[in-house]
């Protein structure tokens, strides 16, 4: 059974005592491949040492996470840019971009520049785009849909919304990564009621690692390994095998991010 894990920060500090044993623990559980969505300039050259060291099942992407927009948000984008595209560049896609309205609204406007600048260079590479929602998928939905002109493609990572929702994804032509969340006991329970009424070939797997360890690891440094407890839970919310889930999902995402088997 091959998995892939579509949004990972292994290259995070938090991995910084075992990152190379977190790698392995994740290929030895039939995580073949980790894209891993950059943060800003401070954990790039993290990232690509990573995608160095494991340039067979490490995959980077460049961008610049909604929450690192600040007052120097221009600086920011121009280090992706110098970075997508400069000579002999092998990034795989543009992100985590997005909009994040939890934690600070200072900078909403500088926010919505970013990310209609991530997907005019996602459409100028071809490449797919990785959404950062929280709090903010109306305003995120709605620069995805203004970009939108057939070339446009992507991820609305760590989705969680409504079933509505799940249908203006679907019909932008995104799919919807699905992480931990799925597994937890009270809090996951409306994505799983969504999820059943949503098909496989519109979800992609992922663990936010280090961030939102699925059941019964919550509250634990997240790895990509355990993204078996997510394929589990999904193909029970799918009544479907869980080889069947892990087959279509690791389609859609080799498919996304134009790979061959």
């Amino acid at each position: 059974m091959t998995l892939i894990d579509t949004h990972t920060h292994l290259f995070a500090e938090q991995f910084d005592e075992d990152r190379a044993e977190v790698v392995r623990a994740a290929i030895g559980q039939g995580v073949e491949k980790l894209f891993l969505p950059n943060i800003d300039s401070t954990t790039s050259a993290a990232m690509d040492a990573l995608a160095e060291a494991f340039p067979e099942h490490c995959y980077p992407m460049m961008g610049i996470h909604p929450s690192s927009i600040k007052s120097n948000y221009k600086e920011e984008l121009a280090h992706a840019e110098r970075a997508l595209f400069a000579e002999g560049a092998n990034y795989y896609g543009v992100g985590e971009t997005g909009l994040d309205y939890y934690w600070d609204t200072t900078f909403v406007a500088e926010q919505k520049e970013s990310l209609a600048q991530h997907a005019a260079w996602a459409k100028t590479l071809d490449l797919p785009i990785i959404l950062h929602t929280r709090d903010s998928f109306d305003d995120n939905y709605a620069i995805m849909r203004n970009a939108q002109d057939g070339r446009l493609k992507g991820i609305f990572h760590c989705f969680g919304g409504s079933l509505e929702e799940a249908k203006k994804v679907m019909d932008l032509g995104f799919l919807m990564g699905i992480g931990g969340v799925v597994t937890f006991k009270n809090s996951g329970q409306q994505l799983r009621d969504v999820l059943k009424e949503v098909p496989l070939e519109s979800l992609v797997l992922e663990t936010d690692s280090p961030y939102l360890a699925p059941h019964p690891n919550r509250g634990q440094r997240n790895e990509s390994s355990w993204i078996t407890l997510v394929v589990q839970k999904l193909a029970e919310v799918k009544e479907l095998d869980v080889a069947e889930v892990a087959r279509v999902t690791t389609e859609n995402a080799m498919n996304l991010f134009g790979l061959e088997r």
